[in-house]
């Protein structure tokens, strides 16, 4: 199997963090990729004509993404339960994608501020996009403590990734504030080995 990933998408982080949890990282060859929505760069086009990565493809050839797909393909090959039954399932599938809604809108943050020339740039729009996620942060400190000290799941996979990419784009506007027990969650997680191994740099 490959996996098109680059070491700074977040999307790519979790199914890199995914395979490390479920003992499968050895199974697969990581190719990097990259690339803009200007700019396709080395993006697998073949694979995955939206230009977006991850991407997985199968030694049959058989391409799978987004990331959610392909944490819950991986999930099931290894058996790993990072999905689990119904009621908590739905719980999972929940965390994770509000914590994919963090992702898409700090990456439009990132796409505006860096892609968009500075004389076309939108700075309410941006802020609006911010509105979103200290919303989510918001409620992810009042009323997902529960979840989040129960057994590893995807959802927290996911948060982790999203809290671990806002503190790499944008620090400045420091998240922890008015979150201190969604912070202590997320300091502990981001020490698992998982986590240490796929931090990105630069």
């Amino acid at each position: 199997m490959r996996l098109y990933h680059s070491p700074t998408t977040p999307y790519g982080r979790k199914v890199m963090v995914l395979l490390l949890e479920t003992g499968q990282s050895g199974d697969v060859e990581v190719v990097s990729a990259s690339g803009t929505p200007l700019d396709p760069g080395t993006q697998p086009l073949d694979a995955n004509p939206l230009g977006k990565i991850p991407v997985l493809v199968l030694d049959d050839g058989t391409a799978l993404y987004d990331s959610r797909v392909i944490c819950r393909w991986l999930d099931d090959r290894a058996g790993a339960g990072l999905y689990p039954a119904a009621p908590r399932l739905w719980r999972s599938l929940t965390l994770e994608a509000t914590a994919d809604g963090i992702l898409e809108a700090a990456l439009l943050i990132v796409y505006e501020t860096r892609l968009r020339p500075e004389q076309s740039r939108f700075a309410p729009w941006v802020e609006g996009q911010w509105t979103k996620i200290a919303r989510a942060l918001d409620m992810l400190e009042t009323r997902w403590q529960d979840h989040l000290a129960g057994p590893l799941d995807i959802g927290q996979i996911a948060l982790a990734c999203a809290l671990s990419y806002l503190d790499f784009r944008h620090g400045a506007r420091d998240w922890r504030d008015g979150h201190p027990r969604l912070a202590a969650w997320h300091d502990g997680f981001a020490a698992r080995a998982s986590m240490t191994a796929t931090a990105p740099q630069g």
